[in-house]
């Protein structure tokens, strides 16, 4: 993959039960043709906890139709974002819990390798969140059960953290895997508080996956360039590691529906045309 430009599924349809950060249940096929029109090349798919066994990454005639539509759009589908694990932790200390999550896993892998995915990102923030070394050991004992099939598969865990560097960095090795990579996140990284260049130099030839939006230190999402998060800086030293993985825009939206996007889109166009 070469530094494709995406959109997160749910962003370009109208809220699905009150959220966009949403698998839009009724609603996905369309979202393609939108992402067609606004010259986008691929959609990150959704896994939500919530409706999990009515998205079509879990069922084969899903996983046909996710195809057949990405190939009359030209909209690919190259990486998935399971959110299911931010309400079902892989490492939660609920045993039958963990145990059905890792099930779930199991399960997309084999998505992966029909629909030829390249990342599955692994939220690991909010209530997901490895707080404690505890969390982050049974984590390391889940994801660690994974490895050998994702490297026969060769396709990435691209871990999203609200850990800093030092110890996101020290758990990556605790993993050792060329296939245990980074998702980076720019608007929370900057709501976190994080120096990029800090980050860049921990884990910068790392990172496959990159979510693009703006959030003020400390809050909430806001439309780019109204947030904290400094876009020039990080895009100018992202250029030292050759970064090839894709710009997926996770950008915000509420109830304006696909003008905003648009403009964003626009906006952040010029950050991205060196990558191409």
């Amino acid at each position: 993959m070469k530094n494709k430009i995406g959109v997160m599924q749910g962003r370009l349809v109208p809220k699905y039960q009150g959220r966009y950060q949403a698998f839009p249940i009724g609603m996905w096929q369309d979202e393609f043709k939108v992402a067609q029109e606004c010259g986008l090349d691929l959609i990150e798919f959704i896994l939500d906890f919530n409706d999990a066994e009515e998205n079509p990454l879990l069922k084969s005639d899903g996983v046909d139709e996710i195809a057949s539509i990405s190939k009359e759009t030209g909209v690919s589908v190259k990486t998935i974002c399971a959110d299911y694990f931010m309400e079902a932790p892989l490492h939660s200390s609920n045993d039958k819990i963990a145990e059905d999550s890792f099930k779930i896993l199991e399960r997309l892998l084999e998505t992966a390798k029909a629909l030829k995915i390249t990342d599955i990102v692994i939220p690991c923030v909010d209530q997901s969140s490895l707080k404690t070394k505890e969390a982050v050991d049974r984590f390391v004992q889940q994801i660690s059960k994974i490895i050998p099939q994702i490297e026969k598969q060769n396709i990435n865990l691209s871990l999203e953290t609200d850990l800093p560097p030092k110890p996101f960095v020290e758990l990556l090795n605790k993993l050792n895997s060329k296939n245990i990579t980074v998702n980076y996140d720019i608007g929370n990284s900057a709501a976190l508080g994080f120096d990029s260049d800090e980050e860049l130099k921990a884990y910068g030839d790392r990172i496959t996956d990159i979510h693009i939006k703006d959030r003020i230190l400390g809050g909430g999402p806001v439309t780019l360039g109204q947030g904290n998060a400094d876009f020039a800086g990080f895009f100018n030293k992202l250029r030292k590691f050759e970064y090839d993985g894709p710009f997926v825009m996770q950008a915000y939206r509420d109830d304006e529906g696909v003008e905003i996007f648009k403009k964003q889109l626009s906006w952040i166009q010029p950050y991205l045309k060196d990558f191409k």
